[in-house]
């Protein structure tokens, strides 16, 4: 059980350093994702090939995920992007709202009633992303791309939650990836002239970061999670993964001095953000233990 753990953790702080990476690859967020598709689908062959997991589900389900492939690059343009437009503090506050947006967006999906208290905590959020705002207004545009980039994370995680009900995680992963990098690739021709930018070869320390951003953080960052499930429970898991933009946000300050360029309403508001979530994945869990204590 204590391996499971080390895993659950050693997977949530890698991801923690994906918005360092953001910050430390000198690319734009275009490129950045376009490589980080390509060569994060790369490295999971390996693991299927180990697992034998490579099995393509059927017609229907295939064009939904391919679909889902889409918000996947959509969600890591605008999560880049608004780490380049502010910093990884403001951007990942921000995102820590995904976990509310999915609790407003499930019963949506699943035709449930809305649970009140969700929308009690979501309107705790909105205070926390305004306060940040008011006192950060220099980086609004990093604040709106990172609420979007939530918003997307949010549609993502639902959609992947129906998918791996049917089919292996690491197969549907893939073809997420393979097609939000064929995507990407039909769209870079308009975008990047778009928004005043061109396409750009890594540098060999870029190539450095590309890598570690692409093969620690996300391929082996997600082998370590799905071993982890096999020992730690479902709610363990998404609980401890809203200790990301904590390790972030604390990284971010030891390697770029952020600190600097914070006041302390940011704290507040990051404070507020990030509790709120916490506090939501508690209220989930006792709701889900009272369910199971009146059916047995």
């Amino acid at each position: 059980m204590r391996k499971a753990y080390l895993q659950m953790h050693i997977s949530i702080l890698l991801w923690g350093f994906t918005g360092i990476f953001g910050k430390a690859i000198g690319m734009n967020a275009i490129m950045i994702v376009w490589y980080r598709m390509i060569i994060s689908a790369v490295a999971l062959i390996p693991f299927m090939i180990k697992h034998k997991q490579f099995i393509l589900p059927d017609r229907k389900r295939l064009a939904s995920i391919i679909i889902t492939g889409f918000v996947v690059c959509l969600h890591w343009l605008t999560f880049y992007a608004s780490i380049k437009a502010s910093n990884v503090s403001i951007a990942l506050s921000c995102f820590a709202s995904v976990s509310l947006f999915s609790a407003l967006l499930e019963p949506l999906f699943y035709r449930k009633k809305i649970d009140k208290q969700n929308i009690i905590l979501a309107l705790f959020v909105l205070v926390g992303i305004y306060i940040i705002f008011a006192f950060q207004q220099l980086y609004a545009m990093g604040i709106i791309l990172a609420l979007i980039s939530a918003l997307l994370g949010a549609l993502f995680t639902i959609l992947n939650k129906i998918f791996v009900s049917n089919d292996e995680p690491a197969p549907v992963t893939f073809i997420e990836l393979i097609s939000g990098f064929v995507f990407l690739s039909v769209l870079l021709p308009l975008i990047l002239p778009a928004f005043n930018l061109s396409f750009q070869i890594p540098s060999k320390i870029d190539w450095v970061w590309l890598l570690l951003l692409s093969v620690v953080c996300t391929s082996v960052a997600f082998t370590l999670s799905l071993e982890a499930l096999k020992k730690v429970s479902a709610f363990t898991m998404n609980l401890s993964v809203n200790l990301e933009p904590l390790y972030s946000i604390v990284l971010a300050i030891i390697l770029f001095k952020e600190n600097e360029l914070l006041n302390n309403g940011f704290y507040i508001g990051a404070v507020i953000v990030i509790s709120s979530v916490f506090i939501h994945s508690l209220m989930q869990y006792r709701v889900r233990d009272k369910s199971i204590t009146e059916q047995g």
